[in-house]
């Protein structure tokens, strides 16, 4: 039997506008438990949403499974279709080993999934440079131009129906600050202006009309007996693009979102709104264990929240019915925005799919 939270509206929330001139608020229902879930619980997944053969459809693909060693990642796909609350697994990503820290985007009516790291038998993490498209018509996958720098947990951003971004995250040995530019029409890559902040992995983000905000992740701030120590990074940049020129981004910091600095959100751009959206994410860096990497474990959070890019301010919007973690994007069908697996408390995989909606 389903989750009997699946059909009770967990709360109801305060959405909050911060700003130097006060606070301006209304009562506005924030999230419940879908009715359907995952065929297995799975986190770190990287998660589409398309048009499938069946009308709007949650993808999965990639990810950690409940075991949550080196064995346990996986390269496993689901497809969720959305109209009769049913999730089915379907051809996996094909590659070799599984993949975690992976991320996939949608443009066009076709996905797009990038990378992620492999995990050893002695713990060894390796970024990898594949790029495929799936179509969710066929499920079939084709294997495109590999990354010029493979990168893992980093932010994907889709533009204007054709481009796609890949901000900052984690090569082999250490973060870059590049953002690289996918063509789609073209199969070719290119490099955008460097994003200007701290290199980070694990960093959340979304792209709205001509403008993205870059938040948070993890820094390596110096080595301890030879090792590196990971810190989280509080910032947030916002990129306005040149629309006459996809490789040219005008960077600027911004102020910070208010409650700390939070590790792998779900976040994606609402063009609607003008707004880029958060929720959940992980209270303290944490290896793919959910153990931190001060040795603390991770504890999920159920804070939703936006950044206004027209008021260029931070908004309170709410919180989870469940707090979570270790996602990789946020997705929205209608007027319902989804988060799909992850972790709750005490880092237990999930298969849970959460909703929440945004009323005006």
């Amino acid at each position: 039997m389903k989750n009997m939270l699946s059909k009770i509206l967990i709360g109801f929330g305060m959405v909050t506008a911060l700003s130097a001139c006060g606070q301006e608020a209304m009562d506005q229902p924030v999230s419940t438990v879908a009715e359907f879930e995952l065929p297995i619980p799975i986190s770190n997944n990287a998660v589409a949403l398309a048009e499938g053969p069946d009308g709007p459809t949650l993808y999965s693909f990639n990810g950690l499974k409940s075991g949550k060693s080196w064995q346990d990642t996986s390269n496993a796909a689901f497809a969720c279709i959305i109209s009769i609350k049913d999730c089915e697994e379907i051809t996996p990503v094909p590659v070799n080993e599984g993949r975690l820290a992976s991320s996939a985007i949608t443009v066009e009516g076709k996905i797009y999934l990038f990378g992620g790291y492999t995990v050893a038998e002695n713990g060894d993490e390796a970024s990898t440079p594949e790029v495929f498209a799936f179509d969710p018509k066929t499920k079939d996958y084709k294997r495109l131009a590999d990354m010029p720098t493979p990168v893992d947990d980093m932010v994907v951003l889709p533009y204007r129906g054709r481009y796609i971004y890949l901000v900052s995250g984690w090569h082999d040995e250490g973060n870059v600050g590049l953002v690289q530019l996918y063509d789609t029409q073209f199969d070719t890559w290119s490099m955008a202006t460097e994003f200007p902040g701290t290199p980070v992995f694990g960093h959340a983000g979304g792209l709205a009309n001509h403008s993205m905000i870059i938040t948070d992740g993890v820094a390596v701030a110096g080595l301890v007996d030879g090792k590196r120590k990971f810190a989280a990074s509080p910032f947030a940049w916002r990129g306005d693009i040149d629309p006459g020129d996809p490789q040219r981004i005008t960077w600027r910091a911004v102020e910070t979102h208010p409650g700390g600095p939070r590790y792998r959100m779900a976040a994606m751009g609402d063009g609607d709104r003008g707004m880029i959206l958060f929720a959940g994410g992980g209270d303290n860096p944490y290896n793919y264990d959910g153990i931190g990497y001060d040795g603390v474990p991770a504890t999920p959070t159920d804070r939703v929240f936006g950044y206004d890019l027209k008021a260029d301010q931070w908004m309170e919007l709410g919180k989870l019915a469940v707090p979570s973690m270790d996602h990789r994007a946020l997705v929205k069908s209608g007027d319902d925005h989804y988060i799909v697996g992850g972790m709750d408390a005490e880092q237990a995989v999930t298969a849970r799919i959460m909703k929440f909606r945004i009323d005006d």
